[in-house]
């Protein structure tokens, strides 16, 4: 086996024990219950949801021709969520400084993403129509 990858589980496990140990030892300003009921819906979000979408995703998009303009949509879309994500969330945001974060930006991450939907839907029917002129 790898020595490298054993050494890296066992330094991974070590602060992963050592994590769960602060939490426990300072439960009263850690919140050991609280901080399980999210770790455990995060774990249930991603196994239960993000996963499915993937690979549903994944099947819908594989059966398609290459290159796909829904390809590139979906992953033009992904990135735009995950550097959107933050600001969708709110991180940074402040009560006493309404100037910082003040728009709102899950709406406008939605209307984003319809429009890449929409610009991709159009590009579809126009590469169907080509085809369609092509042959008849």
């Amino acid at each position: 086996m790898n020595v490298g990858r054993w050494l890296g589980y066992g330094l991974g496990g070590g602060l992963v024990v050592a994590g769960i140990a602060g939490l426990v030892v300072n439960a009263r300003q850690t919140d050991p219950l609280g901080w399980a009921l999210w770790f455990g819906g995060l774990i249930a979000a991603h196994d239960g949801v993000l996963v499915p979408l993937v690979l549903l995703a994944g099947v819908a998009v594989g059966r398609l021709r290459k290159p796909s303009p829904v390809r590139a949509a979906l992953t033009v879309a992904a990135v735009l969520s995950l550097v959107a994500l933050p600001m969708v969330a709110g991180i940074g945001r402040r009560a006493d400084n309404p100037s910082i974060l003040p728009l709102d930006y899950g709406r406008n991450l939605l209307v984003v993403l319809g429009l890449i939907a929409l610009v991709t839907a159009l590009t579809m029917l126009a590469l169907r129509l080509r085809g369609s002129r092509r042959r008849g």
